[in-house]
């Protein structure tokens, strides 16, 4: 039975999947940017936001050594503006604590500020292949 389930529903995603640049790698970095930009927002809005983030802060050291003023203009639009100071607090804090690389464990992301259960499964399942299930609310429902 739960064989059959997955089957249908790994056939679903095969044949309706949208083409985003998250799901086409292994970065926790973008895959964990992409988790936070959708909390609260919809992939059509949240799309550009993205792109246009990776192209201001490219990687986990350039969004670190960012200002937050800087961090939060180019938040400017998405609104919850937490989320941003909590991604910035967190590239800091991994640069300091891990070296400056992406945690690799579930306890070591889940540790970042703003960072939940869900989206911490998220990453670590997305970019390591570990086996914790990202279970939200919707899930849930």
């Amino acid at each position: 039975m739960e064989n059959e389930i997955a089957e249908i529903l790994i056939g679903w995603y095969r044949a309706h999947r949208r083409e985003l640049p998250w799901r086409e790698t292994t970065d926790p970095y973008r895959i964990w940017i992409s988790e936070i930009i959708l909390q609260q927002t919809r992939v059509a809005q949240g799309l550009d936001y993205f792109y246009r983030f990776m192209e201001r802060f490219p990687n986990l050291k350039s969004l670190a050594e960012a200002s937050e003023e800087a961090v939060l203009h180019c938040w400017q639009g998405l609104g919850y503006y937490s989320r941003a100071r909590n991604i910035h607090a967190a590239a800091q804090a991994m640069m300091s604590r891990f070296d400056g690389k992406f945690p690799e464990t579930y306890p070591q992301v889940r540790s970042l500020k703003g960072i939940g259960d869900y989206t911490a499964a998220a990453i670590v399942s997305f970019a390591y292949g570990l086996p914790h299930a990202a279970v939200d609310s919707n899930v849930y429902r």
